[in-house]
């Protein structure tokens, strides 16, 4: 009688251990989904920033007399297509959606880098202050967009560890929290530029 009270003891001390430890699990996948979805606000927030500086830095080229209208728009069809695609948090589980909002961002990116270079043909466009001041915000929101990017990566990691990690991979497959996906690097962007003076 008695061994049998201490076995059921044990039962129930293994039962209740593993009940806390599932729900323990459970609450830090909680807080590390929040800090994933906290974070990607701010990579929002400052693409947005990058997206609301362009309509005055095109409007200021445009000022330019016989600036080139092809390089204006594109990057006004790049900016739309920019904030046409919108992630929820919900979307950041899935690759393919990422893929395709890291893909316009870069688009956009592209066009703005192209905007500047064809710009250094027009120095008195470079001249004009207030050309100087949005280049100037472009290059610091650019580094705001990396320093976002790169704590989203970073609360990703931490997420998808809990997400894996046992016993958090078994409440993880209950409960319907997904692994995360980060932000990756363009392809090619390994390779190093080439420099050509010929």
């Amino acid at each position: 009688m008695r061994s049998a009270l201490v076995v059921v003891g044990v039962v129930l001390l293994i039962i209740g251990l593993a009940f806390f430890s599932g729900i323990g699990s459970y609450n830090g996948m909680v807080t590390a989904d929040e800090a994933v979805t906290r974070s990607w606000a701010d990579v929002e927030t400052q693409y947005q920033r990058r997206a609301d500086l362009i309509p005055n830095l095109v409007n200021t080229v445009r000022g330019a007399s016989d600036f080139e209208q092809e390089t204006l728009t594109a990057v006004t069809e790049a900016r739309a297509r920019a904030t046409s695609v919108n992630l929820s948090p919900g979307d950041l589980s899935d690759p393919a959606k990422m893929e395709s909002f890291m893909a316009a961002q870069e688009s956009l990116s592209g066009a703005l880098g192209r905007l500047l270079v064809v710009s250094e043909n027009y120095p008195q466009l470079r001249a004009t202050e207030a050309f100087r001041d949005l280049q100037v915000q472009l290059e610091g929101t650019e580094n705001r967009i990396n320093v976002a990017r790169r704590d989203y990566n970073d609360q990703v990691a931490v997420y998808n560890g809990k997400v894996r990690q046992f016993p958090g991979s078994i409440i993880a497959s209950i409960t319907g929290f997904d692994r995360k996906t980060p932000f990756e690097a363009q392809k090619g962007a390994e390779d190093a530029p080439t420099v050509d003076f010929n």
